[in-house]
């Protein structure tokens, strides 16, 4: 995507999987409007993904699914699917995303993560697994993992905003995991939906992205066997080589938001070729569109190509490869919010009050676009402090579930 475009994947393997998005682009972008008043999850159209292989779309041909690994074909897939209905690609890239990370984690991992990773890849590619992830903790609850005494775990919490939450079949939680004597450290579980003690809040209402699936998840001492907990390091160890995959596990979703911003210009655009003659205002808006939508995509697309250059390179320090991916995702990601936001907002301003009724596209569009400043990493906040710090030569903690961890603790 040298000139910024998000129109065609690179691979053959992302060229077949946008060929299978795209045959329900039109009944998504029907659908969003509804899905998006009534905070319904569209389960038909991931019941269809289901069957056609899309789900399995980031798993390892050699597991039995379609190979995609090139961060920039996922976004374009993402790209495609925002510009119908973004609750919907946002839940997508939960799942594309899950493929992303297990597939380094069955290269690369231990012989039990291997292992782990491979089961829950294939019953994604052939059993129907859906697993949905569980970040961030809500405000009353930490979430801990503690022994159960007799070699495996019990898990507590609440987690919010786990998007796909629905039709999720399991969930990989993170967590901090409590032993007596020892550092406390950060794991990430993987529980079936069925756990006892797991419970799913479906009664989250939100602004945008209303149609994503998004729910708290309860654990009440849930159960959890020793070989499904996957050990992420010390909290406060200060290791960077996580953000690499952290970044491949979010960037993706820059996609998403250059899919709303290609939604809404078309729609202004649309609406202003149709007047007999468009007034200067107009015209300099849509110049200003035209403008800013390149810059956002073409930011979007130098840091993916960095990603995609750096994902498969572990020969040099693994603490230095987590910033050169990071680093370029954050400035990316920032100018992508910042962007995406002034399209959709010139873009309500051409098209007029009419756009500022509910049941207007663009008036779901400003509200799902809003979402990217709030997905980790980073919030605006967190990026501010991490981008800032790497200029100035700050030290800090630049993991945010660490940093997180630490900063519960503390309080």
């Amino acid at each position: 995507m040298p000139d910024g475009r998000f129109d065609t994947p690179v691979t053959p393997n992302g060229r077949a999987l946008l060929a299978l998005v795209e045959q329900d682009i039109a009944r998504i972008r029907d659908e969003a409007a509804a899905h998006d008043r009534f905070g319904e999850f569209p389960t038909e159209t991931f019941e269809r993904f289901l069957d056609n292989g899309v789900m399995a779309g980031t798993v390892p041909t050699e597991l039995g699914g379609m190979g995609v690994s090139c961060l920039s074909d996922v976004a374009t897939v993402l790209a495609a699917v925002a510009a119908a209905d973004a609750s919907t690609a946002l839940a997508l890239h939960v799942q594309l995303s899950r493929g992303l990370t297990f597939t380094y984690e069955w290269q690369h991992g231990s012989p039990p993560v291997r292992a782990l990773a491979e089961r829950l890849m294939r019953g994604m590619a052939s059993a129907r697994l859906v697993i949905c992830g569980g970040a961030k903790d809500h405000h009353t609850a930490v979430t801990r993992l503690t022994p159960d005494g007799h070699g495996g775990w019990l898990l507590s919490g609440r987690k919010t905003l786990v998007t796909l939450a629905p039709i999720a079949t399991h969930f990989l939680v993170h967590t901090q995991k409590v032993v007596d004597g020892e550092p406390v450290t950060l794991a990430a579980a993987i529980l079936d939906r069925a756990t006892p003690g797991l419970t799913v809040l479906p009664e989250w209402d939100g602004l945008g992205m209303r149609a994503s699936g998004t729910c708290d998840i309860v654990f009440d001492d849930c159960p959890v066997a020793a070989e499904n907990v996957l050990q992420r390091g010390v909290i406060g160890a200060q290791s960077d080589r996580a953000l690499a995959g952290q970044t491949v596990s979010s960037i993706t979703m820059l996609g998403i938001y250059a899919g709303v911003a290609r939604a809404a210009r078309d729609i202004a655009v649309g609406a202003a070729a149709r007047r007999s003659t468009a007034p200067p205002a107009v015209r300099a808006l849509v110049s200003d569109i035209e403008a800013n939508l390149y810059t956002l995509r073409a930011t979007a697309a130098a840091a993916l190509a960095n990603a995609d250059e750096l994902n498969d390179d572990l020969t040099g320090d693994l603490d230095e490869r987590g910033r050169r991916m990071m680093v370029p995702f954050q400035y990316a990601k920032l100018a992508v919010n910042r962007l995406s936001r002034s399209v959709v907002d010139d873009c309500l301003t051409v098209v007029g009050g009419a756009a500022y009724g509910a049941a207007h596209p663009l008036s779901r569009l400003s509200r799902d676009v809003r979402a990217g400043w709030f997905m980790q990493p980073y919030t605006y906040v967190d990026a501010v402090d991490f981008l800032s710090g790497q200029a100035l030569g700050i030290d800090r903690d630049n993991n945010y579930m660490s940093y997180r961890a630490s900063a519960a603790a503390a309080h």
